[in-house]
């Protein structure tokens, strides 16, 4: 009897280590927040294909991770003031995702990439959104989140690159970029502020983005024709691929320094 001690002990102990291993990851509901490049626009299958679904296949991947759910809310055209709170706009829409999650175990996030429709000079509703309006309609959004989803977290995305010559239902061009190139620091300067106020619930996600377009926009985005010749603005299969694992790798750095 025992020689047969040994092995029932060894057995019992791996189940324990693999149980406490199952234990310690941590599922995910995520609902993406954003424009045409959250929703996947131009990609031959969004639910397949977008930013947002990339991003989860890279968190199923990740060992501290375990089921990961989404709710994609892209809008294409959308800006900051039509996911207010208080515009009668699609807040509502985002509020059900995530209440649709409300049985299933799991961190609750937000995703948010706004930002190219803001900086339009026109054309989108609100646009032109100037920096510091861009900086409290983040604010107004996020608030709203945090409040009516207490043990939630929001991570705001850097907007990405698209080139000056940007052109089509609406009008961005160089001035338009210049302005999406000043909505980066809001985004790190209202991620500071809420430090003080809503502290570990509110992060800067993905940084890398905007230059990683801007460097290979004839690879990664799409060509379309403008009013202005061939402009750069949706990414393609390998741009939204690229940036998907950009969002899925920010979003599990964040997982990892709650963990803490």
């Amino acid at each position: 009897m025992i020689r047969f001690k040994t092995p029932l002990l060894v057995v019992l102990m791996l189940f324990s280590v693999i149980n406490l291993f199952a234990q310690g990851k941590k599922d995910l509901n995520i609902v993406f927040i954003g424009n045409s490049i959250t929703y996947g626009a131009g990609l031959a299958d969004p639910a397949t294909e977008a930013p947002p679904v990339i991003a989860a296949n890279y968190l199923k991947q990740q060992s501290n991770i375990g089921k990961v759910e989404i709710a994609n809310q892209g809008h294409g055209g959308y800006t900051t003031v039509d996911f207010l709170p208080t515009t009668n706009g699609v807040f509502k829409d985002v509020e059900k995702a995530a209440q649709s999650f409300a049985d299933k175990q799991g961190l609750l996030i937000f995703s948010i990439k706004l930002g190219t429709n803001d900086s339009a000079i026109e054309g989108p509703r609100g646009a032109p959104v100037f920096p510091e309006n861009y900086y409290q309609n983040l604010k107004l959004i996020a608030d709203s989140l945090l409040k009516e989803f207490p043990s939630s977290v929001v991570i705001f995305q850097h907007p990405v690159w698209y080139s000056p010559n940007t052109y089509n239902g609406a009008k961005y061009l160089a001035e338009g970029l210049e302005r999406l190139t000043n909505y980066l620091a809001e985004i790190d300067l209202l991620v500071q502020d809420y430090a003080a106020t809503y502290p570990k619930r509110v992060f800067v996600g993905d940084t890398k983005g905007f230059d990683y377009f801007k460097k290979y926009s004839t690879t990664d985005l799409q060509p379309e024709q403008g009013h202005q010749g061939t402009f750069y603005l949706h990414p393609n299969k390998q741009g939204a691929a690229a940036l998907g694992n950009f969002w899925g790798d920010a979003i599990n750095k964040v997982v990892k320094k709650l963990a803490k």
